[in-house]
């Protein structure tokens, strides 16, 4: 059995696929970035790395494959070790394993798995159908060579005739010009006149206005509702998962023991493969569950892995 589509599938769906027995692909979203040396936009999207560490079964390409082939749990991991048996002679006799659309893994000098993503490959659901475009760079000489000409350009000289013209027009604009400040005044005049009558009316309106605010007498009959503020508790989406177990018995065992150890450990409802989930924690941002999940992986389970998902 092809294990490789089923990988794919879940990689769209989840931050982490484990291969059992072989290791984990896991997914990073990279935000939009522009490539000054190219002119060009990429879209956001997951980026794709391996951790030949993490071999623990957690049971989501299993159920996954036994589902989609219509077969049982048991059936799925066989074929599963199967195919990563095979994986390991291509990787033994040829150095290198293609698997398609996700990347390529070469064993380096030191017996290390190397791995190479595909990065024509999106699996970031939300930039679906988005691609990358070049932006042309914007040439603005034309545009400086039209001021330096402007700048370059001669002064428009003007000859005696219209000179001798013009002066007949200066008269004219002598004699409109005292016309306007004659009216002016005039207008000015009138403007102080009814300024001054407004200011008499304003002032006996307010006089009458201030007795009437001393003779009044103001009863609040009754008193307004206290304002009460709700406040949200924000959602912990993020999830450092412990595993996911098939008998709800070993789920309650690893819960307890977890909460022994300190963590604010907490069991969720089974998933739709039927599996018991259990949780070190749950956790308001990525960067705080990210440093969980690492310290976890480090001192008690490095099969740990997140989850993002509002519960």
């Amino acid at each position: 059995m092809n294990i490789q589509p089923y990988i794919a599938q879940l990689l769209y769906r989840y931050q982490c696929v484990t291969v059992p027995g072989f290791g984990a692909f896991l997914t990073e979203i990279q935000s939009t970035q522009w490539v000054e040396s190219a002119n060009s936009f990429f879209p956001p999207k997951k980026m794709i790395s391996f951790n030949a560490n993490l071999k623990n079964n957690d049971g989501l390409l299993a159920n996954h494959i036994a589902q989609s082939e219509k077969t049982s749990y048991d059936y799925a991991v066989s074929a599963i070790q199967y195919e990563v048996l095979n994986w390991r002679k291509a990787l033994e006799f040829n150095g290198v394993l293609s698997i398609k659309n996700i990347g390529d893994i070469i064993v380096n000098a030191d017996g290390n798995l190397v791995f190479t993503p595909i990065i024509q490959a999106n699996y970031l659901s939300s930039s679906f159908g988005l691609t990358s475009f070049v932006s042309p760079i914007v040439k603005r000489e034309i545009f400086e060579q039209k001021i330096e000409a402007l700048a370059e350009s001669k002064v428009i000289s003007l000859d005696s005739e219209e000179r001798k013209g013009n002066s007949y027009l200066k008269y004219a604009a002598i004699f409109i010009l005292g016309l306007g400040l004659t009216g002016s005044v005039s207008y000015s005049i009138y403007q102080n006149q009814i300024a001054t009558e407004t200011v008499l009316v304003e002032t006996a309106v307010q006089k009458q206005v201030q007795n009437k605010i001393q003779e009044a007498t103001f009863f609040i009959k009754s008193p307004l509702p206290a304002v009460t503020l709700s406040v949200k508790e924000s959602k912990m989406s993020y999830h450092v998962v412990a595993g996911a177990f098939r008998e709800e018995k070993n789920a309650q065992q690893i819960f307890e023991r977890l909460s022994k150890l300190g963590y604010k450990a907490k069991r969720i409802a089974p998933n739709k493969y039927g599996l018991f989930p259990v949780l070190y924690g749950s956790y308001a941002t990525l960067s705080e569950a990210n440093k969980v999940k690492t310290e976890v992986q480090e001192k008690d389970n490095p099969a740990a892995w997140l989850l993002i998902q509002s519960l």
